[in-house]
C-alpha cells in the first residue's frame, strides 16, 4: 500500500474566468451592447458554454448568433495568505430555487468556489450546473456572520500536536503494552 492519493473527482478544482462577448452585429443594431462576466468553472470550454447560458437568458443572443472578445483566466494576487471569502449564490432543489450566502476561508478564491461546489453536493444534494453562483467577496474579520468561519478569527488559537512520537528500534518494540500510548507532545 503507498501513499495516499485523493481522488480527482472529489477535488473540483475551478478556475476564475473573465469571458467578454456580444450578439453579432447586425444592420438592425451594428453596435450591440458589449457584456462582461466572471465565471467559475473547470476549463474554458465550460466557461464558454456557461456565458452563452447566461447571454440566452440576459439579451437573446445565442453561440450562434454572437461573437466572443476576449477570454481570460483571473489569478488571486495572494495567494499565500489564507482569507475570508463570501459567496452568494442560487441552485436549483429538487422542488423551488433558493438563494444562499455562504462563508469559506481559502488561500485562493478558485479553492473557495471549489469547496462551495461540493459543500452544496454534499449538504443540498445540488447538481453543479444548477448553481449560479451571484457574486464574490473577500470579507474582513469583522464582516463574517458564519461561526465556524469567526471561531477562526481567535488570536490565541492553537492545534495539538498530533503523533510526533519517536519511533522505538525494532527490537524495543511490543504487541502489547501495560500503559495507553501518548500521542501528543507535552
Amino acid at each position: 500500500m503507498g501513499k495516499f492519493t485523493a481522488d480527482p473527482s472529489c477535488q473540483a478544482k475551478m478556475h476564475q474566468y473573465q469571458i467578454v462577448g456580444r450578439a453579432a452585429p447586425t444592420p438592425k443594431n451594428p453596435v450591440p451592447k458589449i457584456y462582461r462576466m466572471r465565471l467559475f468553472a473547470k476549463n474554458t470550454v465550460l466557461a464558454k458554454s456557461r456565458f452563452w447560458y447566461f447571454m440566452k437568458k440576459l439579451n437573446k443572443a445565442k453561440k450562434s448568433g454572437g461573437e466572443l472578445l476576449a477570454v481570460n483566466e483571473l489569478f488571486d494576487k495572494g495567494p499565500t495568505k489564507v482569507k475570508n471569502y463570501g459567496i452568494w449564490l442560487r441552485y436549483e432543489s429538487r422542488t423551488n430555487t433558493h438563494n444562499m450566502y455562504k462563508e469559506f476561508r481559502d488561500v485562493t478564491i478558485n479553492g473557495a468556489v471549489s469547496q462551495m461546489y461540493s459543500e452544496m453536493a454534499g449538504r443540498h444534494r445540488a447538481h453543479p450546473n444548477t448553481i449560479q453562483s451571484i457574486n464574490t467577496a473577500t470579507l474582513k474579520a469583522s464582516e463574517c456572520k458564519r461561526d465556524h468561519i469567526l471561531e477562526m478569527h481567535d488570536g490565541k488559537l492553537k492545534f495539538p500536536i498530533i503523533r510526533k512520537m519517536p519511533l522505538v528500534a525494532k527490537k524495543m518494540r511490543s504487541t502489547f503494552q501495560a500503559r495507553r500510548p501518548m500521542t501528543f507532545v507535552r
